[in-house]
């Protein structure tokens, strides 16, 4: 199982290809879908995730391995069926880790990196975090070493999901066929998801199939052109300040805590989350609304999970 190709290697010429086509686009048909500035620092950012997935793939593997060698079955590596049911699994694992990356200001603090452009493009897809993997994102696939998934495919069928979502960061598409909509992530969900309009909020979280979000109630259609980025922009294209603006946030609300349970909060609870509600989370907020007690947009002090 350990001869599996490299496909995300394997894929870099087609992003690059593709990044090009969609610039050229862009500049013919005058869109304005890039910013130099923010796809350079798209590219810095998808090197140094490289470079820390590469630091830390020793020890997901170990981890996943471990796991493995105290698996509930054994599931044949070479069996089709085998093949499709570890697919909906990493799908299904992909959703929850993505949804809880945005209700968690722990994860968000490292997936806020991914939605801090205010442009929509296929370099955006490669506007990755540095800290993900150190602060625990690989412990949601945890579960599928333990039911009897090789290790190495796990990794793999994580490799073709991210690989599916290239090319969903897109304006230069519209829509696909109805069917396909009906099933599937297309550039259409995705471009609800990275949107920073309040209808928008924490939707669309799915990785390669649409319907767990239609399932668990988090599934939204696109309407008006979404406005992208934070709702409290960082105003810069530094990676550095990119990658750790988030976590700078949470040390400085830690530094104002004036109890375990409030660190805790500024910690773990959803992002806008405050002790004394002078901020508000985006469910919050939504309640607020469907109680008519307000219908203004996200507080400016708020960073939500898009």
């Amino acid at each position: 199982m350990n001869d599996l190709p490299n496909i995300m290697l394997a894929a870099v010429p087609a992003f690059v290809l593709l990044i090009a086509v969609e610039a050229l686009y862009s500049a013919r048909r005058q869109r304005g879908l890039y910013r130099t500035s923010d796809a350079v620092a798209n590219v810095v950012l998808a090197l140094g995730n490289f470079a820390v997935a590469t630091l830390f793939a020793g020890l997901v593997l170990l981890v996943y391995s471990w796991v493995y060698t105290h698996r509930l079955f054994t599931l044949p590596t070479d069996a089709w069926w085998v093949w499709v049911l570890c697919f909906f699994a990493d799908d299904f694992s992909y959703y929850w880790f993505h949804r809880i990356s945005h209700e968690s200001r722990w994860f968000w603090a490292s997936h806020s990196v991914h939605h801090s452009s205010d442009k929509y493009n296929f370099s955006v897809s490669l506007r990755q975090t540095w800290t993900g993997v150190p602060t625990g994102s690989f412990l949601f696939w945890v579960w599928m070493p333990l039911l009897g998934f090789h290790p190495a495919m796990v990794l793999f069928m994580q490799s073709v999901s991210l690989i599916y979502q290239f090319w969903i960061h897109t304006e230069a598409i519209d829509r696909m066929p109805r069917w396909f909509e009906s099933v599937f992530n297309t550039p259409s969900h995705h471009r609800v998801h990275h949107g920073s309009d309040f209808e928008y909020l924490d939707r669309n979280y799915a990785g390669t199939l649409i319907v767990w979000d239609k399932l668990f109630g988090t599934y939204y259609p696109e309407g008006r052109t979404p406005h992208y980025g934070l709702t409290h922009p960082i105003g810069t294209d530094n990676p550095l300040r990119i990658a750790f603006h988030e976590w700078a946030g949470i040390a400085r609300d830690l530094r104002r805590a004036r109890s375990a349970r409030e660190a805790l909060g500024m910690l773990f609870a959803p992002p806008g989350w405050s002790a004394d509600g002078a901020s508000l989370t985006t469910p919050q907020m939504r309640a607020q609304q469907a109680a008519g007690a307000s219908t203004a947009p996200p507080s400016p002090d708020r960073q939500p999970a898009k």
